[in-house]
């Protein structure tokens, strides 16, 4: 799937800015700046940045607790993303949210949900909705692989195709369950193989390779404008990290996570871009910089936000 320029440039710096931001944001939580927990999708990027370019500015997407990189991609405020970290009141949901429950309705996010696999049915809640209004709008459902294992992954599934929802469910299957490894009961064709089970196009598809991601996200994307229902698209890919900053990583080894660092998607994509002359090394060295430039002016406009105000704690809890 041929891209030009300026798409390669701004896949580019979104694949930066994510990689940036989330090792930022890891060293301000071992710094202590950060509070909770969080867990990073270094090594996804090319997952987020490939499958949420295929959208137009109005549709939407759901994201999972792994979903910075999926904001960012989305087109995020990075400054407002950043306050909400360190749980300051300028941040997007006012330092409520954090680092898992970021949302920006008026962007076209709809946040995330700390269960798993708890965002995939209200997803088809809002393929309904957009279907009953008649928008010509998609939402790109994330969630991960253990996910695809819940009750409220199949319930959905049969909803969705009953209903036809414009909906494409996106899979990123990045090999673990926390530290249940993806291998041991299943794998990414086998669960694309039950969308097709259930009445709708399941495919599975290299998700370091935006290229390959894009493509595959596109033809669902398609699919569902046209009013022909949803899809399911697997991502293969892998998280560098471990599940959350508790996680010691004592399930996997170390040359495993070096093997897949090998196939680093920024990478991938960079020298696919330099080989077809869309960028050079220097444009690339430019966009990197910028990337990370960027997450500093981040950390400095947070590190500087106010904090909330103790007498606004009860605001936004409805429940008595």
């Amino acid at each position: 799937m041929s891209i030009t320029k300026k798409q390669a440039e701004h896949f580019l710096l979104q694949m930066y800015q994510i990689r940036a931001f989330e090792e930022q944001a890891e060293k301000s939580y071992m710094a202590g700046k950060i509070h909770g927990t969080m867990h990073l999708s270094i090594g996804m990027e090319a997952s987020a940045v490939g499958s949420i370019g295929t959208l137009e500015a109005d549709d939407y997407i759901i994201g999972h607790h792994r979903g910075h990189g999926l904001t960012i991609a989305k087109g995020a405020d990075i400054n407002l993303m950043m306050a909400e970290f360190y749980g300051k009141e300028n941040g997007y949901c006012r330092g409520r949210g954090g680092s898992m429950h970021i949302a920006d309705v008026e962007g076209g996010n709809l946040g995330a949900n700390g269960v798993v696999g708890g965002g995939i049915p209200m997803a088809v809640g809002v393929g309904i909705g957009l279907k009953a209004q008649k928008k010509n709008q998609v939402l790109l459902a994330f969630f991960g692989d253990g996910a695809a294992s819940t009750g409220a992954f199949h319930e959905s599934m049969i909803l969705a195709v009953l209903f036809k929802v414009p909906v494409v469910f996106i899979c990123e299957n990045n090999q673990y369950a926390m530290s249940f490894a993806a291998s041991d009961w299943t794998s990414s064709q086998q669960i694309a193989q039950r969308g097709e089970l259930y009445g709708m196009p399941g495919v599975s598809t290299n998700g370091n390779d935006l290229l390959a991601v894009r493509q595959a996200v596109q033809e669902a994307v398609n699919h569902a404008r046209a009013g022909n229902g949803p899809s399911l698209v697997v991502n293969d890919t892998y998280r560098w990290r471990g599940h959350s900053k508790s996680d010691r990583n004592r399930y996997r080894t170390q040359e495993e996570i070096e093997a897949w660092k090998a196939k680093d998607p920024i990478e991938i994509f960079r020298s696919y871009c330099i080989s077809n002359k869309l960028v050079t090394e220097e444009e690339v060295e430019k966009i990197q910089a910028q990337g990370y430039a960027d997450i500093e002016a981040a950390r400095v406009f947070a590190e500087s936000s106010p904090e909330p105000d103790v007498a606004t704690l009860e605001e936004g809890v409805y429940a008595p």
